[in-house]
């Protein structure tokens, strides 16, 4: 018999089967409601690196600054001028965080294949945003967590990904080709996720959402 398999973004034991197809297992958290792919199938580095290269994405693709803008919008609306941020899983392409900066606020950027130079881990910001990043994330309890305590009292982050909605739509779910998509969120999960965080968190768009910290500090 298997060892039962912890959450990834909970730790919570005992998932469930959720759906299989010809290539892997699905299983739902009891506790968090979180889809995941048990880790021994998920692509090694190597692989997962292989597919990420075919990403042809650019600033000057304006179809692309579209589908980020879906992120970029609401969060600019709640941005003060001049607020700094942190592009998560920015690719090798970098766009939201040019974005951002065309908007008045100074960026830096992260990615562990693209950018990999952690220094901007370091530090802190007033907003923090990750598309199309959590649903790679092995452990997303962990690294979220992290991002979460690189933020300034009252700051933002922003996150990118869909979201699972029900048994029989995820059967047919394109999202779930991806083999480097290991991680389905549903609002129920990010709403388990604002809590165990102390986060207000807003659903502006189907794919996005943005969790907010306090604006007290923590000593």
């Amino acid at each position: 018999m298997t060892q039962p398999l912890s959450c990834p973004l909970c730790d919570a034991p005992d998932a469930e089967p959720y759906h299989r197809d010809a290539r892997r297992d699905y299983l739902q958290c009891r506790v968090c409601a979180l889809v995941f792919v048990p880790p021994h199938q998920h692509l090694d580095a190597d692989a997962e690196r292989a597919v990420y290269d075919q990403h042809q994405n650019s600033p000057e693709d304006a179809g692309y600054r579209r589908f980020l803008s879906r992120l970029q919008a609401p969060l600019l609306a709640r941005l003060a001028p001049g607020a700094e941020g942190l592009d998560v899983g920015s690719g090798p392409g970098p766009t939201l965080s040019v974005m951002f900066e065309e908007a008045g606020h100074p960026m830096a950027i992260y990615d562990p294949y693209f950018a990999p130079d952690p220094t901007p881990l370091s530090r802190t910001y007033d907003f923090i945003t990750a598309t199309e990043v959590v649903e790679h994330m092995a452990a997303p309890g962990a690294e979220i967590t992290r991002l979460a305590g690189l933020l300034r009292p009252g700051g933002w982050l922003g996150l990118m990904t869909k979201r699972v909605t029900s048994r029989d739509a995820f059967a047919s779910w394109h999202y779930i080709l991806d083999p480097t998509h290991v991680c389905f969120f549903s609002e129920a999960s990010f709403h388990w996720l604002a809590k165990r965080l102390d986060m207000d968190v807003v659903f502006p768009g189907r794919d996005v959402v943005l969790l907010r910290r306090s604006s007290q500090s923590h000593s």
